[in-house]
C-alpha cells in the first residue's frame, strides 16, 4: 500500500491544506468555543438558578443536544438555519446563511451543551460558605456569581475546558458532511483530484494525532501546576 508513497504530492498541498483548510478548522474551534463556553455558562446559571421556568428548559436543551447525533445536528442546522432566519426577519424568502455561519451556529449551540455541563460542576465546586459570606456582605446575587463564583469556577474547570476544547477541534472534520472546505475537507479535495488517498488521509490523521497530543499535553502539564498551586 505504501510503494507508491508519494511525499511530493503532500508538499505540493501544504499552502492549501493550512492556508484554506487549517485556517478554517482553527478558526471554527476558536469561535466555537468562545461562544459555546458563553452560553454553556449562562445554562449553567439557568440550571442551578432554582426557578422552574429557568432550570426546565435548560435541562430540556441540554438533554436533546447530548441525546442526538452530531452529524444530524449539522444537516438540521444547515437546512433550518435559512428558514429561520426568513422567519426573524419576516423575509419573503429564506436567508443565505451559508456554510461557514451554519457549522458556527450549529458547533456553538451543540457544544454550549458540553460546556454548561462543565460550568455546572465548576460552580458546585465552590464551596457554599463563600456565597454565603459574600451576601452576609450586601452583595447581590450577580455580584456574588460575578466577583466569587465564576472567577474560581473558570480556574477550577480550565482544563477540562481545554479538553473539550480538543474534541471540539477533531469534531470540526464533520463539516465534510456539508461540503465545507476545513482541513480535512481539503485533504479530501486534493485526494479525489490527484487519487492520492493515502496520502493525504495519512497525513491529515497525522496531523490531527501531533496537534491532539501535543495539547492534550499541554493541559496535563497546566493541570498539575494548578493543582500545586492550590
Amino acid at each position: 500500500m505504501f510503494a507508491h508513497f508519494d511525499f511530493g504530492e503532500i508538499v505540493r498541498s501544504l499552502p492549501y491544506l493550512f492556508y484554506t483548510g487549517m485556517t478554517f478548522t482553527l478558526l471554527l474551534t476558536a469561535l466555537a468555543t468562545f461562544i459555546g463556553i458563553v452560553v454553556g455558562t449562562l445554562l449553567a446559571l439557568m440550571r442551578l438558578s432554582g426557578i422552574s421556568f429557568l432550570t426546565v428548559p435548560a435541562a430540556a436543551y441540554v438533554n436533546l443536544m447530548r441525546s442526538v447525533p452530531f452529524v444530524l445536528m449539522i444537516f438540521w442546522f444547515y437546512f433550518l438555519v435559512p428558514y429561520i432566519g426568513q422567519w426573524v426577519t419576516f423575509s419573503a424568502q429564506p436567508l443565505q446563511v451559508g456554510a461557514f455561519a451554519s457549522s458556527l451556529v450549529t458547533f456553538s449551540l451543540f457544544e454550549a451543551a458540553f460546556f454548561c455541563e462543565i460550568m455546572r460542576a465548576g460552580i458546585q465546586s465552590i464551596p457554599r460558605g463563600q456565597v454565603a459570606a459574600a451576601q452576609a456582605l450586601g452583595m447581590t446575587y450577580p455580584m456574588v456569581m460575578g466577583y466569587v463564583v465564576l472567577p474560581q469556577a473558570f480556574r477550577n474547570m480550565v482544563p477540562v475546558l481545554l479538553t473539550q476544547t480538543i474534541v471540539l477541534f477533531q469534531d470540526t472534520s464533520l463539516v465534510y458532511v456539508i461540503s465545507v472546505t476545513d482541513f480535512l475537507g481539503a485533504a479530501s479535495k486534493v485526494a479525489e483530484r490527484d487519487g492520492r488517498l493515502v496520502e493525504m488521509y495519512t497525513f491529515a490523521a497525522c496531523v490531527y494525532f501531533v496537534i491532539s497530543f501535543a495539547a492534550s499535553r499541554a493541559v496535563q502539564v497546566l493541570q498539575r501546576r494548578t493543582a500545586i498551586i492550590r
